[in-house]
């Protein structure tokens, strides 16, 4: 008899558990919204979209978040160099954090100055805050390869430096701003938000189109303020 009880009131505890961490699997999956915690570790080479999209969802299943089509935030062109743009490939929102809050209700939402990106909203899949800046290090440089209404940003050339002495050479433009369609560690660039929202740069308080990187190398990401780390965005 004792130990019909002793089996039944286990059950009984395992049933809870299960249910508990059924809930607990319900409410992450809520989460539609995150900067990736790391990055591959080869600065703009992402293996392109696909690369990159595969990221995303890696990283989301790893944090009990998977069951969403995630997408990488990121700006391309196809072969026919037709824009892809990255407003274009996450869906319609709206997106919400992995602490519940929501970051926008729609592609227009997002692309404006009423949007909840900030350091204290974007936070990467495991719902942990991204180092900013005042952090050591910073790492608020978020590649998009995108301008601030999210489409393609096209390759213009870095501005000249208040500070350069007469007759340096102007700057020239890069082939693109997409680290060569994310397949590129090397010389190309590609544009950087900054995900709370101040700094340095053209567009300081912009989180998908502050500044052009050095380079598309992770050493010089890391130098400039990043970690080649991008936005993953549910689209359905």
């Amino acid at each position: 008899m004792n130990r019909l009880i002793i089996c039944g009131a286990a059950a009984l505890i395992a049933i809870g558990a299960l249910t508990t961490t059924a809930v607990v699997a319900k409410e992450r999956s809520k989460t539609t919204f995150f900067i990736t915690s790391v990055g591959p570790g080869k600065g703009g080479d992402l293996g392109g979209l696909k690369g990159a999209d595969a990221w995303c969802k890696k990283l989301a299943v790893e944090a009990g978040i998977g069951d969403h089509a995630w997408r990488a935030y990121l700006s391309a062109t196809d072969a026919k160099g037709k824009a892809l743009n990255a407003r274009d490939r996450i869906g319609k929102g709206p997106w919400v954090n992995a602490k519940g809050v929501q970051i926008a209700s729609s592609l227009d939402d997002l692309h404006s100055e009423g949007a909840l990106t900030s350091k204290a909203n974007s936070l990467d899949e495991k719902g942990s805050p991204v180092k900013g800046r005042g952090d050591s290090p910073n790492q608020h440089d978020i590649m998009t390869g995108s301008l601030t209404d999210g489409r393609l940003a096209p390759p213009v050339a870095m501005p000249l430096p208040a500070n350069a002495p007469a007759g340096t050479p102007a700057p020239v433009a890069p082939p693109n701003l997409t680290c060569n369609n994310w397949t590129s560690s090397g010389e190309s660039r590609t544009m950087v938000g900054h995900h709370d929202r101040i700094g340095g740069g053209q567009n300081p308080t912009s989180w998908n189109a502050a500044h052009q990187t050095r380079s598309c190398s992770q050493p010089d990401l890391v130098a400039t303020g990043g970690a080649g780390l991008f936005y993953c965005f549910a689209a359905k």
